[in-house]
């Protein structure tokens, strides 16, 4: 856990650095190509729940009847947090079962401060906000950042445990690298 708060940390430098790169993000979306959604249309976006947070640190997210990882399911005008992710390639808890539905994500998750879907206008770019408020490595969870088999080489989707503290009754942003249901669809 005391990794975890540290990675919370973050220089009121770095924040103002990710204002300004999603500024000029999206000042430059106006001249983007039409696949791209500009900052005042947006696509709607994936989000997930929390189902189960564990006293060990362990935390299960994934979908629920909300939840659209084909078309978004989220207005890009809604602020919420978006989940983010460390791979650090721990390995599965004993404790665990890993299966296409419910994989290991191998490592760290935590959310942001709620944003704006407007303020998503390409994967890089939601990246780049979760390594300003965690750091080096970090970027935004996906839906197949689930992992089980042997050796954790199989690649589900749909949920996924990793470790953190991630509130209950709270929506948040989540990719979707296969499907146009993120905010720059």
């Amino acid at each position: 856990m005391a990794v975890f708060a540290r990675t919370r940390s973050v220089s009121r430098r770095r924040k103002v650095a990710a204002v300004a790169a999603l500024l000029l993000a999206a000042v430059t979306a106006g001249s983007a190509t039409s696949a791209t959604a500009s900052p005042m249309t947006g696509h709607a976006g994936l989000t997930w729940i929390t189902y189960q947070q564990r006293s060990n640190g362990e935390v299960h997210v994934g979908f629920d009847g909300t939840s659209n990882p084909w078309v978004g399911d989220t207005p890009a005008s809604a602020v919420l947090p978006m989940l983010c992710l460390d791979v650090t390639n721990s390995p599965l808890p004993a404790d665990l079962n890993a299966d296409f539905y419910d994989g290991w994500a191998r490592g760290w998750v935590g959310l942001t401060p709620p944003i704006t879907g407007y303020s998503l206008t390409s994967r890089a770019t939601a990246n780049a906000l979760c390594a300003s408020d965690f750091g080096p490595g970090w970027r935004e969870a996906g839906f197949h950042d689930g992992h089980y088999g042997t050796d954790l080489t199989q690649v589900g989707g749909w949920s996924f445990w990793a470790r953190g503290t991630i509130a209950s009754g709270v929506r948040f942003w989540v990719a979707n690298n296969d499907q146009p249901a993120n905010p720059w669809n």
